[in-house]
C-alpha cells in the first residue's frame, strides 16, 4: 500500500517547503483540499506551483468541489496541470456539501449531482480531442479521477465516470463502501478494478492541539460531527500504523494521511512512521 500526505492550509507560503520534503520522502501522492467560502489556497494554483517545485510526487485535489466551477475551463485547467506535471495529476472531485459555497458562486446545491454527471461527459470529450480545447493532458483521456462519497448514487459516479474510490470514511465503515464501489463497477461492465484511496486525519508532535482547532474550524458547520472528527484523529505513530494496516487488509490502495499541524516537522515525523 502507497501512502500519500495530505497539505494543510493555514500558511499557502509554506506548501512549496512541505511538497520540497515530501518529494523526497516516501510519499507517493501530495493532496490539497478546496472551499470557495474560507481561508484556503485555491488548490489547481497551488498544485501548479507545487509541480514546478517537485519532481516525483503526485498532486492530488482532495477533493475539488466540481459544480462550483465551469466544466470547459475545469477541464483546461486539469490538462494544464497534467501536462505541466508530467502526468502526476489526480483529480479528485465530489459534490460539495456547504450551502455558502454554492450562495458564493452561483450554483445550485439541488441539482449538484446531475451538474457532476454532466461535467463529467464534458471533460472527457474535451480531454479525448473531440472539442478543440487543448492542451491535450499528458495521461491518455485525461487524469485520473477519483470521486469521494458517502452515498450510493454518489458510489455509482465512481463507475460510471471515474478511475478510483476517494474514501473518508473510518476503517469500520469503509469496508461496506469499497464492496459497494466494487459491485457498482462490476455492475457497469468496467474492466479491471478501480483504485482504492483511503484518508485520515494525522498531526504528530507538538502541534496537535492546533490541529485539532483547525478541524473544528473547517468542519464547524455541522455541529457534533465535528467534533466527532476531531476526537478520530490520529496523533500517534502506533494509531497511524494500526489504523494503516486496517486499510491494507481491506484492499485499500493507498492511505492518505491528511495533516492538520501546520509545523513542517510534521512532513519528517510521519514520512518515519510510514518508511
Amino acid at each position: 500500500m502507497h501512502y500519500g500526505l495530505g497539505l494543510p492550509v493555514g500558511r499557502p507560503e509554506q506548501l512549496i517547503g512541505w511538497a520540497r520534503r515530501a518529494d523526497d520522502g516516501p510519499f507517493r501522492t501530495l493532496g490539497l483540499l478546496d472551499r470557495i467560502v474560507y481561508d484556503n489556497p485555491e488548490p489547481l494554483v497551488t498544485l501548479a506551483a507545487l509541480a514546478g517545485a517537485t519532481t516525483r510526487v503526485r498532486l492530488q485535489t482532495e477533493v475539488l468541489l466540481a459544480p462550483l466551477r465551469e466544466p470547459a475551463l475545469l477541464a483546461k485547467q486539469a490538462a494544464t496541470l497534467d501536462r505541466l506535471s508530467g502526468g502526476r495529476f489526480t483529480l479528485g472531485l465530489a459534490l460539495g456539501g456547504r450551502e455558502d459555497d454554492h450562495r458564493a458562486t452561483g450554483t445550485d446545491p439541488r441539482h449538484r449531482g446531475r451538474i457532476l454527471d454532466e461535467q463529467m461527459a464534458r471533460m472527457r470529450r474535451i480531454w479525448s480531442g473531440a472539442e478543440g480545447i487543448g492542451p491535450a493532458p499528458a495521461t491518455p483521456g485525461g487524469p485520473e479521477v477519483l470521486f469521494g462519497a458517502f452515498a450510493d448514487p454518489a458510489l455509482r459516479r465512481v463507475a460510471r465516470h471515474g478511475d478510483g474510490f476517494l474514501c473518508a470514511a473510518p476503517p469500520q465503515w469503509a469496508g461496506d463502501l469499497f464492496a459497494k464501489v466494487e459491485r457498482f463497477w462490476a455492475d457497469e461492465g468496467r474492466d479491471g478494478s478501480p483504485r482504492m484511496v483511503a484518508q485520515v486525519n494525522v498531526a504528530l508532535g507538538s502541534d496537535v492541539d492546533d490541529a485539532r482547532a483547525a478541524i473544528l474550524g473547517y468542519y464547524g458547520f455541522a455541529g457534533d460531527w465535528a467534533n466527532q472528527t476531531a476526537e478520530r484523529m490520529l496523533t500517534t505513530p502506533e494509531q497511524i500504523r494500526e489504523t494503516a494496516k486496517h486499510f491494507a487488509d481491506l484492499g485499500a490502495d493507498e492511505l492518505i494521511l491528511y495533516c492538520w499541524g501546520t509545523d513542517p516537522g510534521q512532513v519528517d515525523r510521519l514520512a518515519d512512521v510510514v518508511s
